[in-house]
């Protein structure tokens, strides 16, 4: 039996039953249907149906009644038959991978969406679905937390994924938005684990740095902090460096120190919204193990490893005990709980800053470069810069309303 096959595009002002009312109309006609898809801006909506039904009197039919619903409906309706061929090149379109590219700042601008969408377009790639994110923002109230993120959908076949990947990272730079780009994979909708750097990552500090302050060497160990950070000098050597200057540090000081940690904006918001969806949580830090197990203990951290710090007669040795927490021994560490809870290291994520941080970032499934230093946010995969740490929610896809609002 000889069939058609029609588009039918519906706006209008959204209300209770429309949906309903159509389909009604198409299933008293035995009409199938191959796809159907809706979005609702502004209380206006824009719903497609595309459906398959005998040619002849049975097609001329059903389309004169949509029309008389639609009026009915006080909506627009819009038919576009489509040839066979046509539907079978668009349902062979259905294997082409697929990519998720997620927008987020304090605020999105046209020319932010319109340069991002340009370089899809050169690269042959189709625009899926688009969706916000973020919640509506008051053009009247001011926020107290600006954020706005919207995520795209794409599909098609990329040859070159390091060269699309610099072209997002440019407009980033030029347009001051972090773009993310990730394949859309099963890897991507199973993460299990999330894993920290402490030190200017969940907290806005360098807590050696403080300590050095309160031990009047904080300008020499700052200077070697920054050097380290930056990839100039050897993190093993800066960290040996550093703890040499400290030795005599009271030990009360420590939690003098740990009680004022200026905790990362979005922080809590995150780590809370990761447990209630089953994720593990882990600190991986060259900073010191005693702060992270208050940090551990303060926003419910599930595993920390950092260094540990030598204390004799209540003072600062200048030593540490065990090895030193590299990028190397970060990586280790990540592989270990990955291995420990029997999950692929494509089910991970790793969020840092530092130089010392790229290794864990580069095998983790997601690596994120959080306000994080040039040489960092240019060799990771993706990178958060315009909002605070729950801006990695946006990245997995959450929308604010799955979202526990802590904060």
């Amino acid at each position: 039996m000889k069939t058609d096959i029609f588009l039918l595009n519906i706006s209008g002002q959204d209300r209770p039953g429309l949906t309903s009312g159509l389909t009604s109309v198409l299933a008293d006609y035995d009409a199938k249907v191959l796809d159907i898809g809706q979005a609702n801006i502004h209380d206006t909506l824009s719903l497609g149906i595309l459906f398959e039904i005998p040619s002849g009197e049975m097609s001329s039919a059903v389309k004169k009644d949509l029309l008389f619903k639609s009026y009915e409906l006080d909506i627009s309706a819009k038919f576009t038959q489509i040839t066979l061929d046509d539907y079978e090149k668009w349902v062979k379109l259905q294997g082409k991978d697929r990519y998720i590219v997620t927008i987020l700042g304090e605020k999105l601008a046209a020319q932010q969406i319109s340069k991002v969408s340009q370089i899809i377009s050169d690269k042959n790639l189709n625009i899926d679905s688009i969706k916000r994110l973020t919640g509506r923002l008051s053009l009247i109230k001011t926020e107290a937390y600006k954020r706005a993120s919207i995520q795209l959908s794409i599909r098609g076949k990329i040859d070159n994924k390091a060269d699309i990947t610099e072209k997002f990272m440019q407009i980033s730079r030029e347009l001051d938005v972090d773009i993310a780009f990730q394949e859309d994979n099963i890897f991507r909708r199973n993460r299990r684990l999330v894993c920290f750097d402490m030190d200017s990552t969940l907290i806005q500090t360098e807590v050696i740095d403080e300590l050095a302050e309160l031990a009047g060497v904080g300008e020499e160990v700052r200077a070697i902090t920054e050097s380290a950070m930056q990839g100039e000098i050897d993190f093993n050597e800066s960290f040996i460096k550093r703890m040499k200057l400290l030795k005599g540090l009271k030990e009360e000081v420590l939690q003098e120190v740990a009680v004022n940690l200026p905790i990362t904006k979005g922080a809590r918001r995150l780590i809370d919204t990761l447990h209630s969806y089953g994720f593990k949580t882990a600190i991986l830090s060259g900073g010191f193990s005693y702060f992270g197990n208050y940090l551990k203990d303060k926003l419910d951290i599930d595993y920390v490893f950092a260094n540990e710090l030598e204390i004799k007669d209540g003072e600062l040795t200048g030593g540490y005990i065990g090895d030193i927490v590299d990028g190397k021994k970060k990586a280790e560490y990540l592989q270990q709980l990955a291995n420990n809870m029997d999950i692929d290291i494509s089910q991970t994520i790793a969020v840092g800053d530092g130089a010392n941080d790229l290794e864990m970032l580069n095998l983790a499934g997601l690596g994120i470069a959080f306000h994080a230093k040039p040489k960092v946010k240019d060799n990771a995969q993706s990178s958060i810069s315009s909002i605070g740490l729950d801006g990695v929610l946006y990245l997995l896809g959450y929308h604010d309303r799955h979202i526990d609002l802590v904060e």
